[in-house]
C-alpha cells in the first residue's frame, strides 16, 4: 500500500499521482456503498492498495484539512476567486458568497480581476480597492497583454489553490497563462446571454512546475451558504471586527438591534453599505436554513 494525492475522478475512476506516476484506480467497497458525494474528493490523500501495473484500489481517505462543497474539493489552502472587468460584468453579491465560502472552510481568498485589458485607461475599478482596503489579497490581470501573471504565479507557488468564479472570465485561459503547456480548454462568451460557456467538465489537480497545485473546476453562478448558526455569519464579514465589540448587545446579528455599532459604522461610511446589505441577505437565508435543519 503506498500514499498519494487523487487528482481527478472521471468516469468512475479515480487518479491517483505518486510521485511522477499516475495510478487508475477504483473505491474501495465501503467507499462506494457510501452516498455521500464526499467519499473521496479532488485533493485527497489516499492510501492506495496496487493490483495490478499502474493500477490500484483506494482503501482509506486521509483526514481532511479542508474542504469545499462548490466545487467539491480537499485540502485546499487558497482560493483564487476571478470576476472580469466586463463580458461577464462583476457581480459583487456573488463575489461575497464567495468569500464567505473560504472564509468558512478556512482557506485563504485572494480576489483576482481578469480582463484588466477591457478597463478603457483605469487601473482599477473602485469595488477592487474596497477588497483590498478590508483586507483581502488582490491581483489585476490580463492574458491578453500579460498584466499581473507573474505577480499572479507566484501567490500559486508551494501552495494547493483553487479557482473559482462565474463561468466566462478567463479561469482556464489564466491557468494556461501561468503555465504554458496546460491546454485547458477556452470558451468563447455567448454574445446572446453575456456569459461563458462551461468549458471544464470535471474537477482536476494540476500539477505546477514551479511547486504546488492548481485545480481548475466547472464555473457557476450561483453558491448555497454552507451550515452555519446565524452568529457565525458576522465574523465572515472582516471589517465588522473592529465595531462588534461597541454593540450593545453580544450576540448582536446587526439588523434589528438598536445600539448596533456596526450599524453606525455603516452609516458613517466606514463599513461599505453593499457589504452590508449582502450581509443582510445571507443572514436570511442562514436563518432560513437553521429553522429547515
Amino acid at each position: 500500500m503506498f500514499e498519494g494525492v487523487l487528482i481527478k475522478a472521471y468516469g468512475g475512476f479515480y487518479y491517483v499521482k505518486k510521485g511522477d506516476e499516475i495510478w487508475e484506480c477504483t473505491l474501495r467497497g465501503k467507499f462506494r456503498l457510501d452516498k455521500s458525494s464526499s467519499a473521496a474528493l479532488v485533493g485527497d490523500r489516499v492510501k492506495v492498495t496496487p493490483i495490478r501495473g499502474n493500477t490500484g484500489r483506494i482503501d482509506e481517505v486521509l483526514p481532511r484539512k479542508t474542504q469545499l462543497f462548490r466545487p467539491p474539493v480537499a485540502n485546499i489552502e487558497q482560493a483564487v476567486i476571478v470576476f472580469a472587468v466586463q463580458n461577464p460584468e462583476p457581480n459583487l453579491t456573488l463575489l461575497d458568497r464567495f468569500l464567505v465560502l473560504a472564509e468558512h472552510a478556512n482557506v485563504d481568498p485572494v480576489v483576482c480581476l481578469n480582463k484588466a485589458d477591457l478597463m478603457s485607461g483605469r487601473r482599477e475599478h473602485d469595488w477592487l480597492k474596497l477588497y483590498r482596503k478590508i483586507g483581502y489579497q488582490t491581483v489585476i490581470t490580463s492574458t491578453k497583454n500579460g498584466d499581473g501573471i507573474e505577480e499572479l504565479r507566484q501567490l500559486l507557488v508551494g501552495k494547493t489553490s483553487v479557482f473559482a468564479g462565474p463561468s466566462g472570465v478567463g479561469k482556464s485561459s489564466l491557468l494556461n497563462a501561468v503555465q504554458p503547456g496546460l491546454a485547458l480548454k477556452t470558451g468563447e462568451i455567448s454574445s446572446k446571454l453575456k456569459r461563458g460557456k462551461h468549458t471544464t467538465r470535471h474537477v482536476e489537480l494540476l500539477p505546477l512546475q514551479m511547486g504546488g497545485f492548481v485545480m481548475d473546476s466547472p464555473g457557476f453562478s450561483s453558491l448555497d451558504l454552507p451550515p452555519m448558526q446565524r452568529e457565525e455569519l458576522t465574523y465572515y464579514f472582516p471589517e465588522f471586527a473592529n465595531f462588534i465589540g461597541d454593540c450593545k448587545f453580544n450576540g448582536c446579528l446587526h439588523y434589528h438591534e438598536p445600539c448596533c455599532a456596526v450599524k453606525q459604522a455603516v452609516q458613517q461610511g466606514l463599513i461599505n453599505e453593499g457589504r452590508h446589505q449582502n450581509y443582510l441577505a445571507f443572514l436570511e437565508e442562514v436563518i432560513q436554513q437553521e429553522r429547515r435543519y
